[in-house]
């Protein structure tokens, strides 16, 4: 596996600069501050005991639940260590010397750093007004590239700005030939805006699309390393040699567990989120922070002062953000905690810019 996409890079990007105090909040990592439901943690106790056997026989049924939770085929989905797993085999998979990876500056990590150390090409395009991508940039260098892979992660890390439903279709049905979009839909279930929706449809549709899912993130399975791709069952086989193994079964019975709970799970965990994110921006906005509207469960705030010191600085009084982004050098990332957690950065980052 590429330098960038190893365990150690991802424990790095975790790192915080210095030592971290006793009662530091971490709101840097964009995970779901509860943790896994209580009937996947369930699932996890009766399962464990059990671990010392591989249960190869429960993964078929496994992945047409998970297909069918989408509405798809077992056939269409393949399922990875987190979707860095997925990322890595569409990169192996619609990329090559000539082939290029084509995304948005800034963006999430992974998948530029992969191509890049393959040797294989990547184009990165500013971003629109909105700081996302821009769909006509990215069929633009697809074009003259006479194909490859367009990566949309939406709502877009770092900057939690969406691609709309709009702009997505556009792409969609204006795709140069031989080029792929992976779709990596890390974060949408916190979306709100009424012009943001999955791409899952195209990939019913059979179009040459690939939409990245994790249990990452909302579900809170960050640790239990679950995610998967769907598409269309061709470019599934295409992809499917380059996945390393079967994930835990400890993993598989927890995704299961939270499947069978249904969409009420994810409401209200979007519900609190966006509770808490709300107030954040409320407040921002009365003490004249500028940011860029988010979508996600994170958000980009302007400080006007380089963000490895802001990072510094927020990690000595007990609050450890973001990495920077080259990108947006003056701008913090923030993933949105719970109530108390961003009540202490609010304290924090108003004492830091007063200083």
């Amino acid at each position: 596996m590429a330098a960038g996409l190893t365990e150690a890079a991802f424990a790095q990007r975790a790192a915080v600069p210095g030592a971290a105090p006793a009662d530091t909040v971490w709101i840097n990592g964009n995970e779901f501050p509860e943790g896994p439901p209580q009937a996947s943690i369930d699932a996890m106790a009766k399962i464990i005991g059990g671990s010392n056997r591989y249960h190869y026989q429960e993964f078929p049924a496994f992945y047409e639940a998970l297909a069918a939770s989408q509405g798809l085929n077992a056939d269409q989905v393949l399922v990875g260590a987190g979707s860095s797993e997925i990322l890595h085999a569409a990169i192996e998979t619609f990329t090559s010397p000539t082939l290029p990876l084509i995304t948005v500056n800034p963006t999430y990590e992974a998948a530029p750093e992969l191509a890049k150390y393959k040797g294989f090409p990547v184009i990165m395009t500013p971003p629109n007004a909105r700081v996302a991508p821009d769909v006509h940039s990215l069929a633009a260098e697809a074009e003259k590239a006479g194909g490859g892979l367009i990566y949309i992660c939406n709502p877009n890390n770092p900057t939690s700005a969406i691609t709309t439903s709009d702009e997505m279709a556009w792409l969609i049905n204006n795709l140069p030939k031989n080029t792929y979009v992976l779709v990596d839909e890390a974060y949408l279930h916190y979306a709100t805006s009424p012009e943001v929706s999955s791409s899952f449809q195209y990939v019913k549709e059979g179009k040459n699309v690939v939409v990245a899912r994790t249990f990452s993130k909302i579900y809170g399975m960050a640790g239990l390393r679950v995610g998967y791709a769907a598409a269309p069952a061709e470019l599934i086989a295409r992809m499917a040699p380059y996945r390393n193994n079967v994930i835990s079964i400890v993993s598989v019975r927890a995704v299961k567990a939270a499947l069978d709970l249904g969409p009420k799970l994810l409401e209200e965990r979007k519900a609190k989120i966006v509770h808490t994110r709300n107030e954040l921006c409320a407040w921002l906005t009365a003490k004249n922070y500028k940011f860029i509207p988010p979508q996600a469960n994170f958000m980009m705030i302007e400080t006007g002062r380089d963000a490895k010191e802001m990072q510094a600085a927020l990690l000595a009084k007990g609050v450890a953000i973001g990495r920077p982004f080259p990108a947006l050098n003056h701008m913090i990332r923030v993933s949105i905690g719970t109530d108390a957690e961003m009540a202490k950065f609010r304290r924090a980052f108003a004492e830091v810019m007063s200083a």
